[in-house]
């Protein structure tokens, strides 16, 4: 693989200048920019594209109209990295190969100033090293392409941001739909082929809910796996650091990676799985798409063999009231904001500012009692759960909505918001783990909205939970085929 430090220089560079220029070598974006990490490895390996050409085909899709408003900066830190990348790069060293990984602008990049979404974080101070989640991305061959666009603090699962526009969702191209959030960039910068990786975080859904409706793939490991130090917090005690991929098999590198350990897969088949079905909140207001792929997946799991049991999860209508005084989110965020929020709130995106104050009212007796409450109730789920190799769900219970929609109107924000947050926010509660995939329809329609399928169980249960999705993403994708 010829890769000359000319090249690199220029590749990395590129990320700051004007989209009209030539690339050197007249590289066009192809097929290699969608294909997921580990087909892009085997594609540089083979000689089928080199990596520079990869680098060069990222960068004009991170410049492309599709990735408007996805990138709130690109990193001059790149600039120094030149030299080395080119002897680093060169033997694809590491798992990530040298391909691009996107930041959310909510992590600690070294000289780079994390603002979370934000205008009131702008004069802060650059960061002096890497948050643990960055470094090591680079110390497995990642080139941080940019820092990626978010709803303004992680605040939010639609994706919104009135500072920085919004990034489009990508798969629609008629008409412009959120891409969810607070992850929205990291999505967008994957699913346009602008980024290997996104690297997010989830506090109630962030990860999930962009990849289930961008068509991606995003697991939320168990949150003490990934250290958060470096990340701007939302909620301490639900904020988990994770990733968007296009792929399951990516999904396992990446976390590997952040996490730094290996996982274990045991390569159960799914016609020797046991999963629950929990009826009731988390399969409400579905619609029609959602229902009409979600049971179809299900059909799909049945004809291979999988045992799927319906169940009654009621522990879970119980959410509303451990979290009537507020919820962990509000009170730990207020925690955070109290003073900037009191002397800049003008500057705040009011949607966030709005749900950062309801923090305000809650006294330390009833913080107290919201975490005694969750403690006791993550006992009675996990053994609810027990026996079953994950619960399936849908991801979110709608498709992506239209940008034009919301933007203007709180009261359809709030409800979308919150239909969005609904499934995915109880893993979090639960301190669980989750993968949300893409599943599909009946007649698997080309033009069909994207739609993603929960694989999800509680704490530590990650390495049977990404083995499960292994399986069920081959059955899918194999019944889609068909």
């Amino acid at each position: 693989m010829r890769f000359t430090l000319q090249t690199t220089f220029w590749v990395i560079h590129s990320h700051l200048q004007s989209p009209s220029i030539i690339p050197p070598s007249g590289v066009k974006p192809t097929k290699h920019m969608t294909q997921d990490l580990h087909a892009q490895r085997q594609a540089i390996a083979s000689g089928q594209i080199s990596l520079a050409d990869a680098l060069n085909q990222a960068r004009l899709a991170s410049l492309s109209k599709a990735c408007t408003h996805v990138y709130i900066s690109h990193p001059a830190q790149l600039l120094a990295e030149a030299a080395q990348a080119a002897i680093h790069l060169q033997a694809s060293a590491g798992p990530l190969a040298g391909l691009p990984i996107s930041v959310k602008d909510l992590f600690d990049v070294a000289g780079e100033r994390t603002q979370a979404g934000s205008i009131v974080l702008t004069e802060a101070a650059p960061a002096l090293i890497d948050c643990p989640a960055v470094a090591r991305l680079r110390r497995a061959g990642g080139l941080i392409a940019g820092r990626t666009n978010m709803s303004e603090f992680a605040f939010s699962g639609v994706g919104i941001n009135p500072h920085y526009g919004t990034p489009v969702n990508p798969a629609d191209s008629l008409l412009a739909r959120v891409p969810g959030g607070s992850s929205s960039g990291a999505a967008v910068s994957v699913a346009t082929g602008a980024a290997a990786v996104g690297l997010g975080s989830d506090t109630g859904g962030s990860i999930r809910i962009p990849a289930a409706l961008c068509g991606l793939v995003g697991f939320k490991s168990t949150a003490r796996l990934v250290p958060t130090a470096g990340a701007l917090p939302l909620s301490t005690s639900l904020d988990t650091v994770s990733a968007i991929t296009r792929s399951v098999r990516d999904a396992v590198t990446v976390h590997e990676v952040l996490a730094d350990r290996p996982v274990t897969l045991a390569g159960k088949p799914v016609s020797a799985s046991r999963f629950a079905v929990p009826r009731g909140l988390m399969q409400d207001g579905l619609d029609a798409t959602v229902a009409s792929a979600f049971e179809h997946s299900l059909r799909v799991l049945r004809a291979a063999g999988a045992e799927i049991v319906e169940i009654d999860l009621d522990e879970i209508n119980e959410l509303t009231g451990i979290n009537a005084t507020g919820g962990l989110s509000a009170a730990e965020s207020y925690a955070w904001h109290r003073q900037l929020i009191a002397q800049r709130q003008s500057d705040y995106d009011p949607r966030v500012a709005l749900r950062i104050l309801k923090g305000a009212s809650m006294s330390a007796a009833d913080y107290i009692a919201l975490v005694a409450a969750r403690q006791q109730w993550t006992v009675r789920m996990n053994q609810r759960m027990s026996g079953f190799d994950a619960m399936l769900s849908p991801t979110v219970p709608i498709v992506a909505p239209a940008i034009a929609d919301l933007i203007d109107d709180d009261a359809a924000f709030f409800r979308v918001n919150g239909l969005l947050l609904r499934n995915p926010a109880v893993v979090n509660m639960l301190d669980g783990c989750a993968i949300s995939l893409p599943c599909y329809t009946p007649d698997q329609a080309q033009n069909q909205l994207p739609v993603g399928l929960m694989l999800w169980h509680s704490a530590l249960h990650d390495d049977s939970v990404l083995d499960a999705a292994l399986q069920v993403e081959a059955a899918l994708n194999l019944a889609h085929k068909k």
